[in-house]
């Protein structure tokens, strides 16, 4: 079993009853959230990069619960400074850890953090990841890219998380085609609508989905699905 729970943005806890993971824990700046940092407690927290609205509150929660920070190299050295614990990767590399594997996948999009926004820490990325017997690709901060299209060939994706509200990432149209390369069972969208730069209507996505075999899940904050 899987439990996933949004909470916001793109922030999102993930649990199998046993562990438990969060994705970019951006939640105590986060307009959308109902959550906040000191009220979450995980094992592991994904980092797909620097910027504000995704590295979020990692670095504190980290520090506060010991939970390891699963990031690219750069990012995993960046956060390591600041208190936390990390396990450094990269993109095409897997590992093993104690709730399931982890893979980081391409993102075209940037990376940095600091107080300035202009530290240095390294490449974006995505993770495909195992957990509770279901396999789930969450994109991160992303343009469309073909090789989406192997990922789905190569995985049997049960869950997959994508942005759909354009200007930093791909829009519907484009999230709609990474749908057709990727060929999940579930899709929920994200990264739409916190701020007025990135506002789309979820409902046209999943229109723009029917008959696609896809189930399309919208998720308000705080809501659950369950695999």
């Amino acid at each position: 079993m899987l439990k996933a729970t949004f909470y916001g943005h793109s922030c999102v806890y993930f649990t199998d009853g046993q562990y438990s993971i969060i994705v970019d824990p951006f939640l105590n700046d986060n307009p959308q959230a109902t959550v906040k940092a000191e009220d979450v407690d995980v094992d592991y927290i994904l980092a797909t990069h620097g910027h504000g609205d995704h590295l979020g509150d990692a670095v504190e929660i980290s520090k506060r619960t010991n939970a390891t920070i699963i990031a690219p190299n750069e990012l995993a050295l960046w956060v390591v400074q600041k208190g936390a614990l990390a396990h450094n990767m990269h993109i095409g590399g897997g590992y093993n850890f104690e709730f399931g594997r982890v893979k980081l996948t391409i993102a075209h999009h940037g990376s940095a953090a600091g107080d300035s926004g202009l530290e240095y820490t390294g490449n974006p990325c995505g993770f495909v990841f195992d957990m509770g017997g279901k396999t789930v690709y969450y994109t991160g901060d992303t343009g469309l890219f073909l090789d989406m299209k192997l990922i789905g060939e190569i995985n049997e994706i049960d869950l997959m998380f994508l942005p759909i509200g354009d200007n930093f990432t791909m829009g519907i149209d484009d999230a709609v085609r990474a749908v057709e390369f990727v060929k999940p069972k579930v899709v929920v969208p994200m990264h739409y609508g916190t701020w007025e730069v990135i506002a789309a209507d979820p409902e046209e996505f999943k229109k723009k989905l029917d008959g696609s075999g896809v189930r399309v899940e919208i998720l308000e904050p705080n809501k659950s699905l369950e695999l």
